[in-house]
């Protein structure tokens, strides 16, 4: 992932919701160097791709088959 890096000083001046939204159109991470020697990341989070969808059965019994009283 790329990361932009300012100091605090550079930030000054602009709005949270501009940063944050350029955060999240760019997906580009930000990196805020504090005075103090601080540092804060700002990145954004991917979307999970829903689960696919299988085709076929699930058989009668599968679960007594597999967590049931071991034979003997």
């Amino acid at each position: 992932m790329a990361e932009k890096i300012l100091s605090l000083e550079e930030l000054k001046g602009q709005q949270v919701e501009q940063v944050l939204q350029e955060v999240a159109e760019t997906g580009e991470a930000l990196i805020v160097h504090l005075p103090g020697g601080g540092v804060i990341r700002i990145a954004p989070v991917s979307s999970l791709r829903p689960l696919p969808t299988l085709e076929g059965i699930v058989p009668e019994g599968w679960k007594d088959a597999l967590y049931g009283s071991p034979s003997r």
